[in-house]
């Protein structure tokens, strides 16, 4: 046996033992999911020994340092821990905008310091982050932003206001683009981190059509930012954004992969249309288009792998996020659209006990905003457009 193979073996074996029966399961919702957290607050105590068991032997973060909390897999063996964490439909023990996206950009970016003190706590779901990105004037112009940094010595003064920011009411810290010279647009802005129990931060949940709030207004009103919490060089905080950016549209994308137990949107199908005689969907046209769709999911999660891939060996090309964003946000709404399709009337149930309080349409309905967040479809096409097939601008 090879290297490789003995740690698929030990793997394959450390997780059949410690990967408990109920995290084998599908994720049912957020709620459902663990975020991590000073205020994590789990649902069963299955969701607390399979994180905890995975950030002892840094498999939350298996391709990090070990000294940053991490594993210290090589690319070959983080592919291999996913592999067969997929073969047994093992959940993802921690989901954290900390893993995703500034976890990738301390690494970068971040000084000694500031990487022992954020990524160890991240990798063991200790602190939950939330992006500090869009305004309501700054959108898919986000170098437009406003909120600003003074100096004030020391610290910073910062005063402004973010919009859609994921989950900042349940957040513990916030990383944010903030304008340090308002002369310069992309060179004027920085990028810090803080605390969002400091003084003078407060949110402000948006309410959905899906009757869920995952996004906040978020209001900064003269709140400190010690100059140590500066990441990178002051003014040179968009170099910052467009890396953590692209992590952030690989995250995204991660939505067109589904769920890692099952497959929910046969199951779903076959249990509401019911089957043939010889044990597929009776519905032939539905059944056409959900085979039509698995083959697109097929394609879309060999391409990820190899953009992976490519990513690890510092061969990926700087638009492929982009790519991966806009066909993942795709699929992930035409997955929801052919879910609703196989319910009938009665996957239009909003409140109700059978129904789970409306998951099915509340979660359909949630996935319109895929195509926005992150940068918009149309933001993405222009970008494979430029930067791929080398298109002119007109």
């Amino acid at each position: 046996m090879t290297d490789l193979d003995t740690f698929r073996a030990d793997t394959r074996t450390w997780l059949e033992a410690n990967c408990p029966a109920e995290m084998r399961e599908p994720v049912r919702s957020d709620k459902d999911a663990v975020w991590g957290g000073r205020d994590q607050s789990m649902l069963t105590p299955a969701q607390k020994e399979w994180m905890d068991k995975m950030g002892a032997r840094g498999w939350t973060v298996p391709d990090w340092p070990k000294e940053y909390g991490g594993g210290g897999l090589s690319p070959a063996e983080t592919k291999i821990l996913r592999e067969e964490m997929q073969r047994i439909r093992a959940r993802n023990p921690l989901n954290s905008f900390g893993i995703s996206m500034l976890g990738p950009a301390l690494l970068k970016y971040g000084t000694e310091e500031q990487k022992l003190d954020h990524l160890p706590k991240i990798a063991r779901g200790e602190i939950r982050w939330c992006q500090g990105y869009s305004e309501p004037g700054a959108g898919s112009d986000l170098a437009g932003l406003q909120t600003s940094a003074e100096d004030k010595g020391d610290h910073y003064l910062v005063n402004g206001q973010k919009v859609w920011t994921s989950y900042a009411n349940y957040a513990d810290w916030i990383f944010c683009l903030v304008r340090t010279d308002k002369s310069v647009k992309q060179a004027g802005i920085s990028f810090v981190l803080f605390d969002m129990a400091s003084e003078g931060v407060s949110t402000k949940p948006i309410l959905l059509i899906s009757g869920y709030s995952p996004f906040c207004e978020t209001f900064f009103d003269n709140v400190k930012v010690p100059k140590e919490n500066l990441v990178y060089e002051e003014n040179k905080g968009w170099d910052v954004a467009k890396y953590l950016l692209g992590h952030e549209r690989e995250m995204i994308s991660g939505m067109g992969l589904g769920s890692a137990g099952g497959n929910p949107l046969l199951d779903g199908a076959k249990k509401t249309i019911g089957t043939a005689d010889d044990g597929t969907l009776a519905d032939p046209l539905l059944r056409a288009q959900i085979a039509l769709f698995e083959v697109r999911a097929k394609a879309f999660n060999a391409m990820s792998e190899k953009f992976i891939d490519d990513l690890k060996a510092g061969k990926a090309h700087p638009a492929q996020p982009s790519m991966m964003k806009y066909y993942g946000t795709e699929l992930n709404k035409s997955r929801h659209e052919l879910m609703m399709a196989a319910g009938g009337s009665d996957a239009l149930e909003w409140e109700s006990e059978r129904s789970t309080n409306g998951a099915g349409p509340r979660a359909w309905l949630r996935t319109k905003a895929n195509s926005i967040e992150g940068g918009t479809s149309e933001v993405q096409l222009n970008i494979i457009s430029k930067r791929i097939l080398e298109l002119p601008d007109k």
